[in-house]
């Protein structure tokens, strides 16, 4: 069954950088879109970054030039490296997987930025 795992989120200051690291497990391959998800208190969950099946990639506005969005498909990991953090970057953020039939959410990591 597909399984995806966030990690490395935490606290950092303005300014900083995080890189979150999705492992993912359960029959994922290059061909299944791969993106990141945040969700901030009080606001819907917003797309992030995306690989797209054929490799293309996606950010949302608010991140271009900030956020990197990459993949180690031999050791099936998705990562996104954030840098120049701010604090509107604060959210929970989510590892997602398509396939054809389903999107699969891992179970979230914080990232809060803040002094």
């Amino acid at each position: 069954q597909v399984r995806l795992v966030e990690s490395g989120g935490g606290l950092v200051q303005p300014g900083g950088s995080l890189r979150l690291s999705c492992a993912t497990s359960g029959g994922i391959t290059s061909t299944n879109s791969k993106s990141w998800y945040r969700q901030a208190p009080g606001k819907e969950r917003e797309l992030v970054a995306r690989i797209g099946s054929s490799g293309e990639i996606n950010y949302a506005d608010s991140v271009k030039g900030r956020f990197t969005i990459s993949r180690e498909d031999a050791k099936r990991m998705v990562y996104l490296q954030m840098n120049s953090l701010q604090p509107e970057d604060t959210a929970v953020y989510y590892c997602n997987v398509r396939d054809m039939f389903n999107n699969y959410w891992g179970q979230g990591t914080q990232v809060t930025v803040s002094s």
